[in-house]
């Protein structure tokens, strides 16, 4: 019940855009407590713990509150 709540926190701090990074993490650490501490029925944890890990590395949005409070970062390709 405890990882439960923690990754519905983190979810909705994910769906509003806040603090992306850290909700990102907090959901894949808490999916892949939620798929060690029980068995069968593996897959959607899986994917979770997938998706929350790629949210934490790409980061917030265009539409997010992280950008519009720390402003949107562009990455530019040096060009050879």
């Amino acid at each position: 019940m405890v990882p439960h709540m923690f990754a519905a926190i983190a979810g909705i701090l994910l769906l509003v855009g806040l603090w992306t990074p850290i909700a990102g993490t907090m959901v894949a650490i808490v999916e892949l407590w939620i798929v060690c501490s029980r068995t069968g029925g593996q897959g959607i944890p899986i994917m979770l713990v997938t998706l929350g890990a790629s949210l934490a590395m790409i980061g917030p949005g265009a539409w997010s509150i992280d950008a519009h409070l720390f402003g949107r970062k562009h990455f530019e390709i040096p060009q050879r």
